[in-house]
């Protein structure tokens, strides 16, 4: 078992940790502050190959492996939680939705766009009623022709307004549990849809998050990912693939807030001598190390078994639970460390406690992810 990483691995950490620090960390503080999503920053990762990451060099893509993927979105998170998870969502979601599922025309229409950064994505699922409950949605399509109908709603969509085209799953056949589902592409100005005002959030606030509504809004048969009525598979995949993302995205936020708790731990002086000398603060450094040494290795575990074309649904929810409340874990650790600095915005770890939260809830809650894998231990 070898867990050095490859040339190519290495290189790809070494390039993202330099445009964390270069190109997103002078302005990571203002974009936080005045809401500002980082559109430069994400048209750079795209010329660097950054956003279409696992897709092959056929169509456009990085052809990198999915332990390389990871590495990115942790050194982006470190510093940018916010820029992690747009350029999460457009890799995992999106362009290995379109990779796995999508026919040649898919690939050629929309993947390459989506992979080589010319295009940002944005993934539909959630609506007002339902979240953990995914079949309950009500947003549907109707056949009409050689093109679908689709009405209903959809909310917390990521990148909903600055993104260039959205995929979308809705009910097809209401009457055929999951077999009555299918995902759509379709771009962002198909005329229908319309972008409700951002949401004001705690924490990746960089991020837009909208909702949208379709009304009457049409889209051409051919532009459905996978088979008509494969919906919920085309979903789960992607949601599997997704949470390797937030996996890191949480890990990024863990390893940064530990690396500001550290720094401050040896400035800050009390009784004559820096406090990391004094143990309470030196064995939280220590647990921080350790939560952070093991959500890594679950998480590149996770990405060496999809790698290897083995099945990663509970190794996947292993690493997005650990890694998302190692985050938590950390950032809190790291505001009790700096004291009553750590509750001011002069300082960076009260920004990565905001952001951390987030990783618990979305692509399935931590009670979901418990859920997925007490049903793989018992053999459900």
């Amino acid at each position: 078992m070898d867990f050095r990483l490859t040339e190519e691995q290495e290189m790809v950490r070494q390039t993202a940790r330099d445009f964390a620090e270069n190109e997103l960390r002078p302005g990571v503080a203002e974009r936080d502050d005045k809401e500002i999503f980082p559109r430069e920053a994400v048209d750079k990762l795209g010329e660097l190959g950054f956003m279409g990451m696992i897709v092959s060099e056929e169509w456009d893509g990085a052809g990198m492996d999915t332990v390389a993927y990871v590495i990115a979105i942790e050194e982006i998170s470190r510093v940018d939680a916010s820029t992690g998870i747009i350029c999460s969502i457009n890799n995992s979601l999106i362009c290995y939705a379109l990779q796995m599922h999508g026919d040649d025309y898919v690939k050629d229409t929309f993947l390459r766009k989506f992979a080589n950064g010319t295009w940002l994505g944005a993934f539909c699922l959630t609506e007002p009623g339902s979240g953990s409950d995914a079949l309950s949605m009500k947003s549907t399509a109707y056949e009409d022709g050689d093109e679908w109908v689709i009405n209903g709603s959809k909310n917390w969509i990521t990148s909903g307004k600055n993104c260039d085209a959205y995929v979308i799953v809705v009910k097809t056949d209401p009457d055929a549990g999951h077999h009555g589902t299918t995902t759509f592409v379709l771009p962002k100005d198909t005329p229908g849809i319309t972008i409700g005002k951002p949401e004001e959030k705690m924490g990746i606030r960089a991020t837009d998050t909208v909702s949208l509504t379709f009304q009457d809004v049409r889209v051409p048969a051919k532009n459905a990912i996978g088979g008509f009525g494969d919906g919920f598979k085309v979903m789960l995949s992607a949601l599997d693939s997704g949470r390797l993302g937030v996996a890191a995205q949480g890990l990024g936020i863990a390893q940064g807030a530990f690396e500001e708790a550290i720094k401050y731990s040896k400035e800050r002086e009390q009784f004559g001598k820096p406090i990391s000398h004094f143990q309470a603060i030196s064995f939280k450094l220590a647990d921080m190390a350790t939560r952070i040494t093991a959500a890594r290795q679950l998480l590149r575990y996770a990405a060496w078994r999809k790698d290897a074309g083995l099945p990663i649904g509970p190794e996947a929810a292993m690493a997005k639970v650990y890694c998302s409340e190692a985050a938590t874990y950390c950032a809190l650790e790291a505001v009790q460390i700096h004291g009553g600095y750590g509750y001011t915005k002069d300082y960076p770890v009260e920004r990565m406690l905001r952001d951390a939260k987030i990783t618990e809830i979305y692509e399935g809650t931590s009670e979901i992810q418990r859920i997925v894998i007490a049903r793989a231990i018992l053999d459900e």
